[in-house]
């Protein structure tokens, strides 16, 4: 580990070390699951999880969730709450700002169980790292609105950092996949349905069950538009793997299945919006 990285862990374990306990975030993704781990070091019992589980969460990562907390020794301490941000006032319409109520959601819930640990709401923690800072992020506001931190950003911990300090850690999510909710598959202004996102999850399973590592299934009603790493592209188009891939998306009810060429990155949905044009349903 460089010298770098190894003062920054240092500031992010004093920072939480200073709090008077945390309640951290927890998804289960590489940057939750690294401040978790780094506030268990520093704060023992006095460091508690929450997640949120809603239909808008992949079945597989609710159970890696609860394994995981399992495995950095929270026990009670993790609290798995049902979310419901489908039930929000127009959350369902997937607006541009669809993550500031998702945040807000979350953060609705963890404020009452943070007082009821007797915790401030800035120990409320958040596992942004300073690269989520240059995508568009309205789930940021939210956080702000309701005094969360963002401990790792305050240490300068960029994703590659956050990557390679999970590896000296031992933590085995170090090389997991990006992770993103499913409701980020849908176009904005797409209508999110339980339906359609028991689908694209289970399209995603499917392709996972073929060997593909990172990977989104993008929502355009009879369409789904793959979104594969670069470097497994080629292999999406082996005679029997087309077939499997396309038997799975028809079995789900999608009349096309395209493969994205652009291949895989994060905030595709969000192109549309930087690019200034108007999200277009569908």
């Amino acid at each position: 580990m460089t010298p770098e990285l190894t003062d920054k862990h240092a500031e992010l374990r004093a920072a939480l070390a200073a709090l008077p306990g945390a309640l951290v975030c927890f998804s289960g993704g590489v940057d939750s699951t690294l401040l978790l781990k780094v506030a268990v070091d520093a704060l023992g019992e006095r460091c508690f999880a929450i997640t949120a589980v809603s239909a808008t969460m992949a079945e597989r990562e609710v159970a890696d969730a609860r394994a995981l907390g399992a495995e950095l020794g929270l026990g009670p301490r993790h609290h798995v709450i049902d979310s419901h941000e489908l039930e929000r006032p127009g959350f369902a319409q997937n607006p541009v700002d669809r993550c500031y109520m998702c945040k807000a959601e979350l953060l609705d819930l963890a404020r009452p169980l943070a007082a009821r640990l007797g915790l401030p709401e800035h120990a409320i923690v958040l596992g942004t790292n300073l690269d989520d800072l240059g995508d568009h992020r309205p789930g940021l506001t939210a956080a702000s609105e309701r005094g969360a931190s963002h401990p790792m950003v305050a240490a300068r911990l960029g994703k590659a950092e956050v990557r390679a300090l999970s590896q000296h850690l031992g933590l085995r999510t170090w090389d997991k996949p990006q992770l993103a909710c499913l409701s980020s598959r849908f176009p904005y202004g797409t209508e999110i349905t339980p339906d359609r996102l028991r689908r694209v999850d289970r399209f995603e399973d499917g392709l996972r069950a073929l060997g593909f590592r990172q990977l989104r299934v993008r929502f355009h009603d009879t369409i789904a538009r793959l979104e594969l790493d670069a470097s497994e592209l080629a292999r999406a188009f082996e005679p029997a793997t087309r077939e499997r891939i396309l038997a799975l998306g028809r079995e789900l009810g999608f009349t096309y299945v395209a493969v994205d060429l652009g291949g895989y990155r994060t905030g595709a949905m969000n192109e549309v919006v930087k690019l200034g044009r108007r999200p277009v349903a569908g």
